[in-house]
């Protein structure tokens, strides 16, 4: 007997037939596209070649990979990380040392390098975890750490925004209009998509104001395979990259919450947050190594999960197959790209302070005592060191023949974290509440 959508929780789809399974892979696709595809228009944006077809790519083997890591149980699908955007435009804007003079491919290998380096901490903090248990582990990354990190991810990036919806403030506000209307407004689907939303509305009336161009469109194939950058590795990349990993980190685990608290299982017992961590960093590592962004679980899918109640992982596997055929067609990469700068300035107006936005949210809900001259000594370091260092180029020294820079958000990482550990008044537990939990999350817009 077939059973009703919304009605009750499915947790095997295979009941509802296979046409409706199919067609509830499409809307898990249709949830994830508009963030993960607006990852690599951005960082386009910066001048690095990143790949539309590559990015669709990992994200579908990403996704199937998280699930052999965890035995198949976790329903999460693994989209582009927003979090990275920040090392992307540090990468780009680098012209010191080797980097003077490079090439957007060699800069974008380098970047990549990073992501790799990254991906692997993961590991290493699942096996933390596994050892020592998360709550030993999360005392040296409590919200006064991450809350002021992610905070100058999105603020760092403002600039960029502002550059690209300048181009033309009409569309630029069209998108952004759209995508707080579906924010504020939307009921179901329309609430969870709306970066999508306020891109294809945008899109629309671009198209009827004769704003778009297709010569690039036409002349891409139907078919082909999709462009592979491999990864190089220097330590000012990995310097620049490598810190942000203490808040997309948070973000996992926020993000494995978040479902746990929605399907009913408790996923960071069984099969465990080191299983979740080891897919989410196998998964940025390996698309790091051959062109891709890093991967993270992402909000916008746990939201359909919570509208349709089918918590089946199958579902979620099916939209990474569909990511994975989609990555075949230059001519849909085309498409994408031909998007007008004014409406990725649109969309990341909003997008960037949302990030920072995330960040205050985290320091609210974790009820961080910002009284405590600890908590603002450390929270006033982070921000002199992240928006200073980023104002002036970061930070440049010799190791050897080589030199090394520190991008203001790295020197701003370390600061936090060296900080809170020196620092006595440190009483932040992990796990204290279930909203502090989710507050980490840069993946639900």
């Amino acid at each position: 007997m077939k059973k009703e959508l919304g009605q009750e929780a499915i947790y095997d789809a295979r009941e509802l037939g296979i046409p409706r399974m199919l067609v509830l892979g499409l809307q898990h696709l249709f949830a994830m596209f508009g963030a993960t595809v607006l990852v690599p228009i951005l960082v386009q944006g910066y001048g690095l070649p990143l790949s539309i077809q590559t990015t669709l790519l990992f994200a579908g083997l990403g996704t199937l990979l998280f699930h052999v890591c965890t035995k198949m149980k976790v329903p999460a699908f693994l989209g582009s990380s927003f979090a990275y955007l920040g090392g992307f435009s540090a990468v780009a804007s680098l012209d010191a040392g080797k980097y003077a003079g490079m090439s957007p491919d060699d800069k974008l290998a380098y970047a990549l390098g990073g992501i790799v380096i990254a991906g692997l901490l993961y590991l290493v903090l699942a096996l933390l975890f596994k050892m020592l248990g998360a709550w030993k582990v999360m005392r040296y990354f409590p919200p006064i750490v991450t809350g002021p990190m992610i905070i100058m991810i999105g603020l760092n990036l403002a600039g960029s925004a502002i550059g690209n919806a300048s181009t033309n403030w009409a569309l630029a506000l069209v998108a952004i209009a759209v995508i707080i209307a579906a924010n504020i407004w939307g009921k179901g689907m329309i609430k969870i998509i709306p970066i999508l939303l306020g891109v294809v509305v945008s899109y629309i009336v671009a198209l009827v104001f004769n704003q778009v161009d297709f010569s690039a469109v036409h002349q891409a194939q139907f078919v082909g395979l999709q462009p592979i950058t491999l990864a190089k590795f220097d330590l000012t990349s990995i310097l620049v990259m490598a810190p942000i990993a203490i808040a997309a980190m948070m973000e996992h685990i926020g993000d494995v919450s978040a479902i746990s608290s929605t399907t009913g299982n408790n996923f960071i017992s069984d099969p465990g947050l080191h299983r979740t961590l080891i897919g989410d960093g196998l998964a940025t590592a390996l698309a790091g190594m051959f062109g891709g962004p890093a991967n993270t679980t992402y909000g916008e899918n746990t939201g359909v999960l919570a509208l349709s109640r089918v918590y089946d992982p199958r579902v979620i596997r099916l939209a990474a197959i569909y990511a994975i055929i989609l990555s075949f067609s230059p001519k849909f990469d085309a498409l994408v790209n031909s998007i007008p700068a004014a409406i990725v300035g649109g969309v990341s107006f909003i997008l960037y302070g949302m990030i920072s936005a995330v960040g205050v949210r985290n320091i609210v809900e974790n009820r961080v005592d910002l009284t405590k001259s600890r908590n603002l000594i450390i929270a006033a370091v982070m921000f002199v060191s992240g928006l200073g260092f980023s104002s002036t180029g970061g930070l440049t020294f010799q190791i050897g023949d080589a030199a090394v820079t520190l991008t203001g958000l790295a020197i701003a990482a370390l600061a936090g974290v060296i900080l809170n550990a020196a620092l006595p008044g440190n009483d932040y537990e992990f796990g204290a509440t279930e909203s502090a939990d989710k507050s980490a999350d840069l993946g639900s817009y």
